[in-house]
């Protein structure tokens, strides 16, 4: 709380230093415990590498994860507060975790990831550069209507939305023709990706 707003650090990494100091920590504390219970350090070490082997072939899918979790808080290809969609849930990451990631979705339910999903599958992430979100809309009006007219309309409505981005401006072209009228498409922005839905 004190020193991250102290000092101009991107996006995602105040989370990633803070979540590893937590970590160190916890391990250089039980390590100074079993010192100072008077263990012989160099065969803790030993053992502590035999059952590091040992835990490695058997809970594979908990150190992937695990692993997974540390690419996730250094390469940064999701955030705290990043919008992805994967598979059929979309929402906002919470959490990220020594294990699993936490999906916050719109209708408030918590849906648990697990942080090698993230590495090894696809999914959007909607917000990683910026936070903008595109629209589109499809009109279609009488066969009598003037074209130019139109889409001069059509923009103007979105200009006048003061949820609506000023870069890029919105644009509106020609689609195509549909029975008994013209169809017209509507493309514009929404400066923050929670004002989309209300903008379109």
């Amino acid at each position: 709380e004190d020193i991250y707003p102290r000092m101009r650090l991107a996006r995602g990494v105040p989370y990633a230093v803070s979540t590893l100091l937590h970590y160190l920590i916890l391990f250089a504390g039980f390590l100074m415990a079993v010192a100072a219970l008077g263990y012989d350090m160099t065969k803790f070490t030993i053992l502590a590498g035999a059952f590091g082997v040992g835990l490695g072939f058997g809970m594979q899918n908990i150190v992937n994860n695990f692993v997974s979790g540390l690419i996730l808080l250094f390469e940064r290809p999701v955030q705290v507060g990043d919008v992805i969609e994967m598979d059929n849930v979309t929402g906002v990451i919470s959490r990220i975790g020594i294990r699993a990631s936490v999906v916050r979705t719109p209708n408030a339910a918590e849906v648990i990831v697990p942080n090698g999903m993230l590495i090894a599958n696809r999914f959007t992430n909607w917000t990683l550069s910026n936070r903008k979100r595109g629209i589109d809309l499809t009109i279609s009006v009488s066969r009598e209507a003037d074209p130019k007219r139109v889409m001069d309309l059509l923009v103007e409505i979105a200009k006048q939305n003061s949820l609506t981005s000023k870069t890029p401006s919105p644009q509106a072209h020609f689609a195509d023709f549909v029975p008994n009228g013209m169809k017209f498409e509507l493309h514009a922005w929404a400066d923050r990706f929670e004002d989309w839905i209300t903008l379109r």
